[in-house]
């Protein structure tokens, strides 16, 4: 969590990926057979189930191994507190 409470954001490309295709969101989640507000969502920074990235990913004309381009894995480093330890 950071200083307000909130859990940090993680950011994925696909709005990237989505507008480089020239889809609307709408489009996605029709071609991706999801709900709108769960591209919405994922678009936020939400974490998703690996089921639905499979299906955005496809749905965008990638490979599911294309996935670490598309949803970066959190690096360890990035979820320690800056002492180095999560707090007890």
């Amino acid at each position: 969590m950071d200083g307000n409470g909130k859990r940090p954001v993680r950011r994925n490309r696909v709005r990237e990926f989505r507008e480089n295709r020239l889809m609307t969101q709408a489009q996605l989640a029709r071609k991706a057979k999801v709900a709108l507000r769960t591209i919405h969502s994922v678009e936020k920074g939400m974490n998703c189930r690996m089921d639905t990235k499979r299906k955005i990913l496809l749905a965008l004309g990638m490979r599911f191994e294309d996935k670490d381009h598309v949803f970066p894995p959190l690096s360890l480093s990035s979820e320690l507190p800056v002492e180095g330890r999560f707090p007890g």
